[in-house]
């Protein structure tokens, strides 16, 4: 989790995502959940099974020799995404990121800025056309929401439908 507004979406994910989840989170995002949620850094923390500091360069996720399934940044900052573009791994989420890169690891950053300059967008078609999926956090009306936790969810949703694992947060178009 970086820095960006929307924690919400992280937690949602750590909370519906099965398997092994590992967290970690920048400083500023630490500071951005108990402005914008219900919930302590404390509290998410105990929702992941392993939490590293994003200084930690010895945790084992900064090896690409470290097998996982999916990255996820979410929230994601466009500084985020001009590191990752720019190859920068000075702390352990952009170094995390560069593994899972060069490993060919599925990657997916949910950005949270709008409007974007024209920098932002090109960082993120570069990431893009690397294999990388640039997933904004934008709900879907369709399924009607009637809740910002309903519309929280269908993001969420979707980050769960790109680790190939069927969802249950939204009715998918169709259905």
């Amino acid at each position: 989790m970086t820095g960006a507004s929307g924690a919400i979406y992280g937690i949602r994910l750590l909370q519906e995502l099965p398997g092994e989840k590992i967290l970690v989170m920048s400083k500023t995002a630490k500071a951005i959940i108990p402005e914008e949620t219900q919930y302590s850094v404390e509290q998410v923390e105990k929702m992941a099974d392993a939490v590293y500091d994003d200084e930690d360069f010895f945790a084992p996720i900064a090896s690409g020799s470290f097998d996982y399934d999916i990255l996820y940044v979410i929230p994601c900052t466009e500084s985020s995404v001009a590191k990752f573009a720019c190859g920068l791994g000075d702390n352990l989420i952009s170094r995390t990121f560069m593994c899972a890169l060069k490993e060919q690891r599925k990657i997916v950053l949910v950005t949270r800025e709008t409007p974007k300059s024209a920098i932002m967008l090109e960082n993120e078609l570069k990431l893009a056309r690397l294999g990388v999926v640039i997933m904004d956090a934008n709900p879907g009306f369709y399924p009607k929401p009637q809740t910002v936790g309903e519309m929280v969810d269908f993001v969420v949703g979707r980050c769960i439908s790109q680790a190939g694992i069927k969802q249950h947060l939204f009715k998918p178009w169709g259905e």
